[in-house]
């Protein structure tokens, strides 16, 4: 996942190709990267998307990078449909 703070607006807007080849849900939240902020605002926005509890979603590695690794708890059938409308191919 590829997070940018103070986009303005908090959404999800599709996939995006990195530079070393990976591609990466991109996302943009308005909270400021400061004291977490910016990555509860991703926490609460992809919990919303899947509709899933925000206590099953969790940033797993690049807590203060642009570029997360996300983890969300749970059954993956439970979110498949809610993926595939996030990232169409």
């Amino acid at each position: 996942m590829r997070l940018t703070p103070k986009g303005g607006r908090d959404a999800i807007e599709g996939v995006e190709a990195l530079a070393d080849g990976r591609n990466v849900l991109k996302a943009r939240v308005r909270a400021a990267p400061e004291n977490g902020r910016a990555n509860e605002a991703l926490i609460a926005l992809i919990a919303s998307a899947l509709r899933a509890p925000k206590s099953t979603v969790s940033i797993r590695a690049g807590a203060t990078s642009r570029v997360k690794t996300v983890f969300v708890a749970g059954a993956p059938a439970l979110y498949l449909d809610a993926l595939a409308k996030l990232a169409p191919n």
